[in-house]
């Protein structure tokens, strides 16, 4: 509601909000519609509508639907494909992102230099004069430069500071009430989240109840971040886009342009020659920042551009910048190195710059600088800052500004090289954790470039960081997993492997045996997670070829996927595996599309005896290109696992193919052939040849369609595989009859942990009795998935009398069946009492345990959803009993998408308090369900209050109307 200030002031004028907009619309115009990108060159002035930069649109975790369809099943196993933005109007379109809202929040992700502030200021042009649909849905576009904002600003004072020129009369209160009376038509325009002050995007601060949608809940916002800057803490964006830089046709575009506006066309075409045949320089140049100093020292001389590092590129870069400062100023260039009033003057800034960066500020103030007695003249005529008054009136100053935050961050490094000689890294950088020196990689990589010795101590600190915080992980956290992974466990995974990335960027920075030594020291588990064209796959080479036995890492992991062309991948790992490394334990993840390519790839592989794991899942093997890899098994005796699922024209002629290969391989643990086009044939012919797998841990041979014949050949086989761990027999074709000729060899298997018999629905209440009635041999089960089996309430009476013996059990789906609130209800009643192995150590007559309710401490997922026969009612006690099970992360209790369930107030309520109660919960599915308003809001409030809880699922035509769907945890299905 707008108060009665805010009332008079609008109603005083009403010309003031037709002011507001047109003099922001002026301002944007005057301020961004031309821009110098060289800062040393005044001649060279773009438009904005020059510069674009490719968008990729990557659909999160989150937005994906979720359907009961094998197809969509199968297609997120294959991965998330990414999709092409011409435009940000494309994420307007629900085909595109599978919204059937418009997104309120959409983060723009991008490296240093990718172009993200040039990027939103065209799309700031381009909405104030509607040419795009943001600008048409919304009356009011606020661009607001993030470096700017001061702790304690509110939203009204940044738009009057950045938004407004001096020129026009009007005040922040004018503002807030424009604002408010427009609420649903703003359209915030964030730049830099990485560059908010620290103290600025603490809880409570402007931007982050502005993105948390406690204020103007109803506006849209669109926000530009360098990737893992934690936007995320107080925003689930609807959309995540990630800037991909220049196209390859528009790098030629850029080309051209720099080489018309300067006058020397010629040079035109033999750069696009030279980028086209450098591998490394075109991964450096698809970003804008970087392919202007390309062309840039392209014009000065041809040689400075093949530097194969970023560090030598900005090196050369300065040395050209200083070499037209000596011939403009009439001053001796020496032969090695910078003139001596010019190098005081780079280290005097650098010192600056660092101090600068160490506070999170991109911009020197010309106060500071002259306090330090910096010839802050010098360094404008050379052309490494500019001069520039700040764009905000509120904190009014002259200041520094560089080409690019990376220049300010190669200007440290350089002081930081120089500094090393008698200070230490960690005073210099403080750089004490694994968390800060990925916030400083950029800083880091130049420091190591410019110096060897630099390069050392970098790395001795982080050897050091990394025996501290990763001392806990091991090779098979970084695998597929079978079971629940710890939350802790899965951020540090993800913070191991950024940091193995940056080790491998530094070691491209610094080519050195010294560095590969370090990086030994540092990764106990070295990783590529990219394609062979990039920066790492380029180090991770060296590293290899310099590798010795004495410091082999305890694994390497390459997943070489990305689009990279398979011809190429397996020319890589020719060079990378020059000569036999027999202790180097590998596990390799890639594609190949002939017999000739799989041929060479086992050529290379014979240099690699100690292969672990093959992962060539989704690669379009045949039986004819299955042939050579299967003949050089022989070369692999040592192997552990091997996955060619989704290769669907393999069929039964590729297991027969398969099947003579298995008996090189006698240490495979692991075998994964799902979806390979597997009749019973082929499955009889695998059977034949698997006798002496005895170590054999886990077997998937889901959606293959051996039904009960097929499923007779595995099971005469089963019970010699004792150490089995994982069964995952999936949508086979198993009927009862199967499962009574299957439960016998299960019982054998006394150590599996996890049995999946999902998409089975002829296995029905009957099959689930017969397997139900050996469960107690398999106390050692922690997964069991039931989904799609068409099981009742009588199926399910079966399963809760075995319950009790599963006292491991973490992970249980029942969904997708036709139980009913009885069958429901019980079983949740059973998984809340204590289990056997509880009751026998504290029997009920036990007194001591009086005050401590029993209940389930090992399950963590829980999937009840779409079972036909549950109603609001049988949910509803689901809520009143859930809470009994306080390790759960994942629960799932979705009613049928052809009838959904009601949950009323009280049952709504009674899971809002539940909901605290169940400490450890990441993940709330609430599905095809409706809710009143109270019972809604209190679901959401107490989701949203949580401390662990990040997702809670929702479909759109439940939420009642008027609700509150600002929550950062809630997300919104589409029907």
């Amino acid at each position: 509601m707008l108060t009665n200030v805010e009332l008079e002031i609008l109603n005083s004028d009403l010309s003031i909000p037709d002011v507001f907009q047109k003099s922001a619309k002026k301002y944007y115009e005057l301020k961004l519609t031309h821009f110098k990108p060289l800062i040393w060159n005044y001649n060279f002035t773009l438009e904005l509508s020059d510069i674009f930069t490719q968008l990729v649109l990557v659909p999160t975790k989150e937005k994906q639907l979720r359907t009961s369809e094998t197809s969509n099943r199968l297609e997120s196993m294959r991965g998330e494909q990414r999709k092409e933005l011409k435009s940000l109007d494309d994420l307007f379109k629900p085909g595109v992102t599978g919204l059937s809202t418009a997104p309120r929040c959409i983060l723009i992700e991008g490296e240093a230099g990718g172009g993200k502030t040039t990027f939103l200021s065209k799309e700031a042009l381009d909405a104030v004069s509607q040419k795009t649909e943001l600008g048409r849905r919304h009356d009011i576009v606020l661009l607001i430069r993030l470096r700017e904002v001061r702790e304690g600003e509110t939203i009204e004072e940044m738009v009057w500071d950045q938004c407004v020129p001096e020129t026009v009369d009007i005040e922040a209160q004018a503002i807030r009430a424009i604002l408010k009376r427009n609420k649903s038509h703003v359209l915030f325009l964030l730049d830099g989240y990485d560059e908010l002050r620290p103290e600025a995007r603490v809880a409570g601060q402007a931007i982050p109840k502005l993105l948390s949608g406690k204020m103007y809940p109803n506006s849209t916002i669109v926000i530009t971040s360098r990737p893992s800057a934690g936007v995320q803490q107080y925003t689930r964006p609807d959309c995540n886009i990630h800037i991909m830089g220049f196209s390859k046709e528009h790098v030629e575009k850029y080309i051209r342009q720099y080489f018309t506006v300067v006058g020397k066309q010629e040079l035109t075409k033999a750069l696009a020659v030279q980028v086209k045949d450098n591998n490394l320089l075109n991964t450096l140049i698809s970003t804008p920042i970087f392919l202007m100093f390309v062309c840039l020292l392209w014009e000065e001389n041809q040689e400075m551009v093949s530097t194969g590092t970023m560090t030598g590129l900005y090196n050369n870069l300065l040395t050209c910048l200083v070499r037209k400062y000596c011939k403009r100023e009439g001053v001796d260039m020496p032969t090695e190195g910078l003139p001596t009033e010019v190098a005081e003057s780079l280290l005097q800034l650098g010192k600056l710059v660092l101090e600068a960066l160490l506070r999170n500020e991109t911009l020197l103030d010309l106060t500071e600088v002259k306090r330090e007695n910096v010839d802050w003249e010098l360094l404008l005529t050379l052309g490494v800052v500019s001069l520039e008054d700040s764009s905000s009136k509120m904190h009014p100053r002259k200041q520094l500004n560089f080409s690019h935050k990376t220049m300010q961050e190669f200007l440290a490094a350089r002081y930081v090289a120089h500094a090393l000689l008698n200070q230490d890294i960690v005073e210099l950088l403080q750089l004490t954790s694994i968390s800060k020196a990925l916030e400083l990689s950029n800083l880091l990589q130049f420091t190591c470039g410019c110096d060897s010795r630099a390069a050392q101590a970098v790395m001795e600190e982080l050897s050091k960081i990394s025996s501290r915080e990763f001392t806990h992980l091991q090779p098979e956290h970084f695998e597929h997993s079978n079971v629940p992974i710890d939350r802790n466990m899965r951020k540090s995974c993800k913070t191991y492997k950024r940091f193995a990335s940056l080790c491998l960027t530094i070691l491209g920075e610094r080519q050195e045996p010294e560095v590969v030594q370090g990086i030994s020291q540092a990764l106990p588990i070295v990783m590529l997670y990219s394609s062979v064209n990039s920066r790492e796959a380029t180090a991770l080479k060296y590293y290899i070829q310099n590798l010795h036995s004495a410091n082999l890492p305890d694994r390497l992991i390459l997943k070489i996927r990305g689009g990279t062309d398979s011809r190429d991948t397996v020319q890589y790992l020719q060079q990378c595996f020059i000569t036999s490394l027999p202790g180097l334990k590998v596990n390799l993840t890639l594609s190949v599309d002939s017999p000739d390519e799989t041929a060479r790839l086992v050529l290379v592989l014979k240099n690699v005896p100690g292969l672990r794991a093959l992962d060539l899942s989704c690669t379009h093997l045949t039986p004819s290109s299955l042939q050579p890899l299967v003949q050089g098994f022989s070369h692999m005796s040592l192997l552990e696992e091997l996955d060619l699922s989704e290769n669907d024209d393999l069929g039964d002629a590729g297991m027969e193919v398969l099947q003579v290969g298995l008996f090189k391989v006698p240490h495979l643990a692991v075998l994964r052939i799902r979806y390979v086009g597997m009749t019973a044939v082929g499955m009889s012919y695998l059977a034949s040849c698997m006798h002496h797998l005895v170590g054999l841990k886990e077997l998937d041979i889901s959606d293959n369609p051996i039904g009960d014949t097929g499923l007779e050949s595995l099971t005469a086989i089963l019970p010699i595989f004792t150490a089995m761990q994982v069964l995952v027999l999936a949508e086979i074709g198993i009927s009862p009859t199967g499962m009574r000729t299957l439960v016998p060899a299960l019982c054998q298997l006394t150590r599996l942990i996890k049995l999946d018999i999902s998409y089975n629905y002829a296995i029905g209440d009957l099959g689930l009795e017969c397997l139900a009635a050996i469960l107690h041999h398999l106390k050692t089960m922690k997964v069991l998935v039931l989904y799609s089996t068409g099981i009742s309430d009588r199926g399910i009476s079966s399963l809760i009398k075995a319950l009790p013996h599963l006292v491991e059990l973490q992970v249980l789906d029942v969904s997708y069946n036709d139980i009913g609130d009885s069958g429901i209800v019980s079983l949740v009643q059973t998984l809340c009492q204590p289990s056997s192995l509880d009751m026998e150590q504290n029997p009920p007559g036990d007194k001591s345990l009086t005050t401590a309710p029993h209940c389930n401490n090992t399950l963590q997922e829980l999937n009840i959803r779409w079972n036909s026969g549950v109603t609001g009612a049988g949910l509803g006690r689901v809520a009143q009993l859930i809470s009994a099970l306080p390790a759960l992360t994942g629960l799932n209790m979705s009613g049928d998408d052809d009838t959904p369930a009601h949950l009323p107030d009280t049952a709504a309520m009674a899971l809002a308090e539940a909901l605290p109660r169940l400490p450890a919960l990441e993940q709330l599915d609430l599905q095809y369900i409706s809710m009143e308003p109270a019972g809604f809001q209190a679901v959401v409030q107490a989701a949203e209050e949580h401390p662990t809880l990040e997702e809670l699922w929702y479909t759109i035509r439940g939420v009642p109307e008027g609700a509150d769907t600002t929550a950062s945890c809630l997300l919104l299905a589409r029907l």
